[in-house]
């Protein structure tokens, strides 16, 4: 148990989150890594209130997350992880954090950024990031729901 999977989602918690992605990992906890949103409390309010009934949430930034995850709090729980960028995830792995798996769902289009398919846009940083974290070890896949096929990163990132 600990960690299951980690997801880039720059919606965070949504929907199809809730809905299809906290069932489909069995998750009892899900939890928001993000060094802004996790000092907004509005954001975190509305969040809160999307989370299935028997959830656990936590929305933290990313130095209590290393802290939490290396003391063990986690160890006991099934941990669905969500961030905006890749680079929190590189953070994460740098402060020890394992992290088994990534899932690359919703990164948003904007200036200077290529898109690579339906709902995922990445800048230069970001592609770098991305294989930084494949040469670490850690799996990264192309997944927005669980009922479709899992894309890995090399189809869309050489």
């Amino acid at each position: 148990m600990g960690l299951v999977l980690a997801r880039i989602d720059q919606r965070l918690i949504h929907g199809i989150v809730v809905t299809q992605w906290a069932a489909h990992t069995k998750a009892k906890r899900l939890m928001v890594v993000d060094d802004e949103v996790s000092k907004d409390e509005v954001q975190k309010a509305a969040m809160r209130m999307s989370k299935p009934a028997g959830t656990g949430m936590s929305i933290i930034d990313t130095k209590t997350a290393i802290a939490n995850f290396n003391a063990g709090k986690y160890d006991s729980h099934n941990v669905f992880l969500v961030v905006r960028e890749p680079e929190t995830l590189l953070a994460l792995a740098a402060g020890g954090v394992h992290i088994p798996k990534i899932n690359v769902g919703i990164i948003f289009d904007g200036e200077g950024k290529k898109t690579l398919k339906k709902m995922v846009s990445v800048s230069e940083k970001e592609v770098s990031d991305l294989k930084a974290l494949k040469e670490k070890g850690i799996p990264v896949t192309f997944h927005f729901v669980p009922g479709e096929p899992e894309e890995p990163l090399e189809t869309y990132i050489k």
